[in-house]
């Protein structure tokens, strides 16, 4: 069976996204590449954002290629499930410039994880896998009769959709490592504010999932339990990069928790790492256990700086704002780059906030202005404010976010548009 893997053209504007706008290395479906040749298959990668090609040149690339089934993401890369544009004008893009040549086309992401139904009207394809998908995919090789399978909503016959179980989690213990070819490895350093460090950038995950429950996380369909890869598994793929010339490395785990023995290991390797974390669980011993293991860039979620803001926000955090502030900055001592990331909760003395920042800015903690907080479907907030994402749940998350908030923060680029002045018009 032959494969083609898309990572679309992305373009953001007029988005609610305030994520990175440079390309990434898709994660999902380097594994699920891997997977599908260890079972024979025939797997080829179509990195559209890797090589800034059109949907037309991608379209024809697609067709050279000539697949059985073609899977398109519907978010950047593992790193931005959680908080993916609520768009899907590019995978509408890409689906219909593909459809004569695709064979059968399959999606993947957070969209399809939340909301299968709402997808699967917007997008021409047959299936969307739900939740994780390198288990998933290898299996719909298996039989032409997907109308039944586990994980994933498929469009009958009919013309009717159909959903077949929950949200799929895979095991950590069966990715194997990744090799990427040089030419996708890319020059940013992603989160890395301070220069430009050195040698090529990549991103690899150590763990997948978060053992909270934060309002705001948009996990419980897809990455939801915490779960660690073998650490053999991880190293043998750092060193693969490291051979390769990568001097950086951003681990995209949703929350990367105190480890010992990788700290260990990354200490005896000349790599430079950034991390995302909440600087609550890390004591200042291991702060600086990780500024010399190699750790240039820490992403801090820290939301809200007072208690009843973080209670909102269901974050149970331990510490004090002023406890969170001493921990940022004695961070900031070993690591290049430090950013508390703070979120709008609604409840918030802005006057607090600023001389908070002021505060953690004068020792050079990077702390954003709070931005504010998008309900995205699936999460508790949503649920709590909207109740369970139907099939308008985007368009009204979105509708919410514009109507509510008159201005955006400082990392939010553009005014954001409603999302049917995004997406194509919906077939009839």
């Amino acid at each position: 069976m032959r494969y083609a893997l898309i990572n679309p053209p992305w373009r953001f504007e007029g988005s609610i996204y305030f994520g990175c706008h440079e390309r990434h290395l898709p994660l999902e479906l380097g594994y699920t590449k891997a997977l599908l040749e260890a079972e024979g298959h025939d797997a080829a990668l179509f990195d559209a954002h890797a090589f800034g090609w059109s949907t037309k040149l991608l379209a024809a690339a697609v067709a050279g290629y000539g697949p059985d089934i073609t899977v398109i993401g519907t978010a950047p890369t593992y790193l931005f499930w959680r908080c993916p544009p609520p768009e899907l004008r590019v995978p509408q893009e890409v689906a219909e410039a593909i459809r004569e040549s695709a064979g059968r086309i399959v999606l993947v992401g957070p969209h399809g994880s939340t909301t299968p139904r709402a997808l699967l009207n917007k997008v021409d394809a047959d299936a969307a896998v739900i939740g994780e998908c390198e288990a998933t995919l290898p299996r719909l090789a298996d039989s032409s009769d997907w109308s039944r399978m586990e994980g994933l909503a498929v469009r009958g016959s009919d013309g009717r959709i159909h959903i077949n179980g929950g949200p799929r989690a895979v095991d950590m213990a069966s990715l194997p490592a990744l090799r990427w070819p040089r030419e996708v490895l890319h020059e940013h350093h992603h989160h890395r504010f301070d220069d430009r460090g050195h040698g090529l950038g990549a991103e690899m995950e150590i763990s997948r999932g978060c053992p909270y429950a934060c309002t705001f996380c948009a996990k419980d369909n897809y990455r939801d339990k915490y779960r660690r890869r073998p650490l053999e598994t991880v190293l043998k793929e750092l060193d693969g990069l490291i051979e390769q010339g990568v001097g950086y490395v951003y681990f995209v785990d949703e929350i990367l928790l105190p480890d010992n023995a990788l700290l260990d290991a990354l200490e005896k390797r000349d790599i430079e790492f950034g991390v995302q974390t909440r600087i609550d669980l890390w004591k200042p011993d291991m702060l600086d256990r990780l500024g010399e293991a190699g750790c240039v860039s820490i992403e801090a979620g820290v939301e809200s700086i007072s208690d009843d803001g973080r209670d909102l926000l269901n974050k149970r955090c331990k510490l004090s704002s002023a406890q969170l502030r001493d921990r940022l900055i004695h961070a900031k001592k070993s690591v290049p780059f430090v950013q508390a990331s703070l979120i709008d909760s609604g409840g918030e003395d802005l006057d607090a906030v600023e001389r908070w920042r002021q505060e953690v800015l004068e020792y050079g903690v990077w702390a954003n202005k709070p931005v504010p907080m998008f309900p995205y479907p699936g999460s508790p907030g949503y649920v709590h404010r909207f109740g369970f994402p139907d099939e308008k749940a985007w368009e009204r998350a979105v509708s919410y976010y514009i109507d509510r908030y008159g201005e955006f923060s400082d990392i939010q680029e553009q005014q954001p548009l409603p999302l049917e002045q995004l997406e194509l018009p919906r077939p009839l």
